[in-house]
């Protein structure tokens, strides 16, 4: 880890104050952005709000703690990197956080040299992909839209959509705010006019109502739809 400031954001998850102080200020010359969290549950809500990089947990924390606040991560996130600080020397407790695809673990107390080394080892792991930021619309109620994927989103959950349903989305959400007539969006979809293809657009809109918080689509009388946020 050389000593010019890593575009990288890192959360550092310990409960003891004096030594989260100390880590956290070491971090600072290092690293772009330094978050920092005395417990499981806290430390979760800020890998929420602001997806870091890196993550250094500590495996004995209140609330939550460390497998458990990983595990939780692991769901959906597999590429965010994380190193383990334990007391632990139990064979089988390691290697149940082993399995969730820590870069290293270490074992306190622990030297700045050897964090050290074991943050050059994930700048190496990241160094290999390129960490791009999806292009998400916020919704109300912790909903969004993935501009790259087409693809819904609640609180992080992929809901599932039909094609046709993707498809109407897509077209909704390429330019907010703005009505898309019944026939802009049926020849997009099925290709043609037919008279039939209103009400199968009314019902698949019906559907998707279903799925998205309410008052997103907007039926504009004898236009079309929009959407409003």
């Amino acid at each position: 880890m050389h000593n010019d400031v890593k575009e990288y954001d890192i959360l550092f998850v310990e409960d003891e104050k004096a030594i989260r102080a100390n880590y956290v200020k070491y971090l600072q010359r290092y690293f772009k952005n330094v978050y920092e969290a005395e417990d499981g549950e806290r430390a979760y809500e800020i890998y929420k709000a602001k997806k870091p990089h890196i993550m250094i947990i500590d495996i004995n924390l209140p609330k939550l703690n460390g497998i458990d606040l990983l595990k939780k991560i692991r769901e959906k996130d597999h590429s965010t990197k994380v190193l383990m600080l334990t007391s632990h020397t139990d064979t089988g407790y390691l290697l149940d956080a082993a399995s969730l695809q820590l870069t290293k673990y270490l074992v306190k107390p622990i030297s700045r040299e050897d964090l050290k080394n074991a943050l050059n080892l994930v700048e190496e792991e990241l160094s290999k992909f390129t960490i791009t930021e999806k292009k998400r619309l916020t919704l109300k109620d912790n909903f969004s839209w993935d501009y790259d994927s087409n693809e819904l989103y609640d609180d992080n959950y992929l809901v599932l959509l039909t094609n046709k349903e993707r498809k109407i989305l897509t077209i909704l959400f390429s330019d907010i705010n703005r009505t898309f007539t019944y026939d802009d969006i049926i020849i997009d979809v099925w290709y043609d006019l037919d008279e039939d293809k209103v009400a199968a657009l009314k019902t698949i809109i019906k559907n998707i109502r279903k799925k998205v918080p309410e008052n997103t689509i907007k039926n504009v009388f004898g236009e079309g739809y929009k959407i409003e946020i």
